[in-house]
């Protein structure tokens, strides 16, 4: 069929390439219209996004409570002391212009009312935060938070915005600027990687232009997305590290077949017509098992990762589309001219002289040798995974110098009480009449208990001391269905002695005709931990099963997609230690810029289903030149030594230019995207290295025939649907 659909390209060449832009020319407008990007703050399905629901839902109408959001300013002087007046005279000058401003509430400081703003106040006197209360909710404020942070200025003091609305904004424009700065380094990067490999300037621009293709045509699918679900900020940074990537590496293999095939001697039309029923087929396979390890990601549906699933899926669709169309209609109108420009560059040895067949046959001359050492280490590289600590990313993901983040530290480090954690304790009772005369005794029961618990230093509910309703706390503390408590801990909200308090809160009985819900940064870690270890068994379960039945019906061998799939996991607890290692453990904090901290619960699982199906690029390729080989030799050795001559160059060039790209993204200052990027980065080149260029050979030489091996029936079977050629 793809044989076919070549020799149709170079028929209809303008029709396609006509086609293709006119995808390429809907993607464009798709982007220019953009769409609205957002993460998710909880899983709606856990305990503490049913309790954040319910709160959402009923306090803000039980409490009148604004429907504006808040920011804080942490000023600061080295010098002057809170009580000095030069201080509150400059204070008070900082902060005329937001008092002035008709989409500000009101401005709290510690001038207000000393006695009762003391938190307000910071340990040594010379620091003092004010709460800055807007009109509009964030998803409003967000579009004029940076022209009433410039007007707040002061010559003598140090002032830093922070607090949800600036930390947002910094998320935002990081990822942004990250974006940026990963494409300026990688696109260069790639294209010397091409030109080296291709020797041409042609052969290279044409694979590097089908990348910016499909990272077009994957954007433009994502704000299309936005219009039907909720698509989180992260989306844009996936696009162009699965596009650029697997853009670039599927055209590599055309190009290549296209230029080898002509070098043979093959006419244009039958060399187009070979490559695309080789390279395009792997292609295709390749597409697939990347499609594949994506589409786990739908198993977590409810938070952001299920979008990312989604549009990492659409760029793939994109990259695979444009190297069957675009780029062979490319081909068929430049024929032999891929190769004009030629660059004074050293050829690459011939066929069955080359330095991959000497380590291939130098490999399995001796597979145990080096197939038991190599696999060692992999393992030891992978180790410090069994020391992963999970948090949901906070403000410490941002880069130090961030604005947001230097006003948090602050904030932590000089004001009292700010160290300590809260967690919101729901009572929720479906009947209604949350206080009513007896279930309050209980509810004030229940906040007893709680206050009793280690490392609880207060607990604020609607009730006296001697368990009266209070009517004034009741107002701010109460719904139709809800009674709210705030349980104030001593520990950090993301250590484990948090955490076991949650754990202690849940244990305790539910109220007659209701139930305990607890939220907070601890409830929310513990919840987001629990929800993506239970849905991750599912849902590598489902890559492994699919990614194994599409290696099926590219081999026809049962035996093969059974190694490929434990080769793959080998790449992976590499990435999986090496990101431990770096980002938990701390290595390297001061020169990549980051603070050693917990990885994110999405990050482990992102990297999985990423790197699986990215892994399987290399597989696809190698393995389906060794079984042309084979094919036509029936020698197991001499068509790994074979295929690994003819597709290792390849797999080392396209290996290089991914782990370029992801080496753009590693050097982002948001931790979530740097882990994610270095991980890929360490999976790919070990994978292209030590897995294709040791293990595989070993592998198969020790399997010997066995590779090729399907029980009758199903040989037969997979015969008459996939004849061989």
């Amino acid at each position: 069929m793809l044989e076919g659909w070549g020799r149709f390209v170079d028929r209809r060449r303008w029709a396609v390439l006509g086609a293709s832009l006119a995808l390429l020319a809907l993607s464009g407008v798709l982007l220019a219209q953009g769409g609205d990007l957002e993460n998710p703050d909880t899983i709606p399905s856990t305990e503490s996004g049913r309790a954040s629901q319910l709160l959402s839902d009923e306090l803000p109408r039980a409490s009148g409570a604004p429907a504006g959001t808040s920011f804080l300013l942490v000023f600061r002087s080295e010098t002057l002391s809170v009580t000095d007046a030069a201080y509150r005279q400059a204070v008070t000058g900082a902060l005329a212009p937001l008092r002035a401003d008709a989409r500000v509430v009101g401005v709290r400081t510690y001038y207000d009312a000393p006695a009762a703003q003391a938190g307000l106040l910071s340990r040594d006197g010379r620091g003092m935060l004010a709460v800055v209360q807007l009109k509009d909710p964030r998803s409003v404020a967000d579009a004029y938070f940076e022209e009433l942070r410039s007007l707040v200025r002061s010559d003598s003091l140090t002032i830093l915005a922070t607090g949800s609305l600036p930390i947002n904004r910094d998320f935002d424009h990081i990822l942004d600027r990250d974006l940026q700065r990963a494409e300026i380094v990688s696109l260069p990067v790639a294209l010397v990687l091409m030109l080296i490999v291709f020797g041409t300037v042609v052969g290279a621009l044409v694979p590097l232009g089908v990348g910016l293709l499909a990272i077009v045509g994957g954007l433009g699918g994502v704000f299309l997305l936005t219009r039907f679900t909720e698509v989180s900020t992260y989306a844009l940074n996936i696009v162009t590290l699965i596009g650029l990537g697997t853009a670039i590496d599927y055209s590599l293999f055309v190009v290549a077949r296209f230029r080898e095939e002509l070098a043979s001697g093959a006419t244009r039309e039958d060399a187009l017509a070979r490559s695309m029923a080789t390279a395009g087929r792997a292609v295709v396979f390749s597409g697939l098992t990347v499609a594949i390890g994506l589409s786990g990601l739908l198993f977590f549906e409810g938070t952001f990762l299920a979008s990312l699933g989604l549009a990492g899926a659409i760029v793939v669709a994109m990259a695979v589309i444009y190297a069957l169309t675009f780029l062979p209609a490319i081909l068929a109108l430049l024929g032999p001219r891929v190769n004009a420009w030629r660059l004074p560059l050293p050829r690459h040895a011939q066929r069955g002289s080359g330095l991959w067949h000497r380590i291939a046959m130098t490999v399995m001359r001796r597979p145990l040798l080096v197939l038991i050492p190599t696999v060692a280490f992999v393992l030891a590289a992978g180790s410090p995974f069994l020391q992963i600590r999970l948090a949901n990313a906070d403000t410490t993901a941002l880069p130090p110098q961030a604005e947001s983040r230097r006003g948090y530290d602050m904030l932590v480090r000089d004001f009292p009480g700010q160290e300590q954690s809260s967690m919101t304790v729901v009572a929720y009772f479906a009947d209604g009449e949350p206080l009513r005369p007896g279930r309050d005794a209980e509810v004030f029961a229940l906040s007893r208990k709680i206050a009793a618990l280690p490392n609880v230093l207060s607990v604020s509910a609607p009730f006296d001391d001697s368990g009266r309703v209070l009517p004034e706390a009741a107002r701010t503390a109460t719904g139709p269905h809800i009674v709210v408590m705030r349980a104030v801990s001593s520990r950090p909200g993301t250590s484990d002695d948090a955490r076991d308090l949650v754990r202690a809160i849940r244990a305790l009985p539910d109220p007659a005709g209701g139930e305990l819900l607890v939220s907070g940064q601890a409830a929310f870690d513990l919840d987001a931990i629990d929800f993506i270890a239970t849905h991750a068994v599912r849902a590598v379960a489902f890559i492994v099963i699919l990614t194994y039945v599409a290696l099926f019906l590219l081999l026809g061998s049962v035996v093969l997609p059974l190694k490929a799939v434990l080769m793959n996991l080998l790449s992976i607890s590499a990435s999986f230690g090496a990101m431990v290692w770096v980002f938990v453990q701390g290595h390297f904090s001061e020169l990549l810029n980051f603070t050693p901290q917990a990885l994110d619960p999405s990050v482990p699982v992102i990297l999985f289903c990423i790197v699986f199906g990215l892994s399987m690029d290399y597989e696809v390729l190698l393995l389906s030149r060794i079984q042309e080989e084979y094919r036509r030799t029936k020698d197991n050795t001499r068509a790994v030594a074979e295929g690994l001559e003819r597709s290792g160059r390849l797999i080392t060039a396209a290996a290089a230019i991914m782990v370029a790209v992801f080496t753009g993204f590693a050097l982002a200052d948001v931790v979530i995207i740097k882990s994610i990027g270095l991980g890929m980065a360490v999976a790919v080149a070990l994978d292209a290295t030590l897995v294709r260029a040791l293990i595989v050979p070993a592998a198969m030489r020790l399997l010997g025939d066995l590779n090729w091996w399907a029980p009758a029936p199903i040989a037969r079977a997979y015969r008459r649907l996939l004849p061989a050629r």
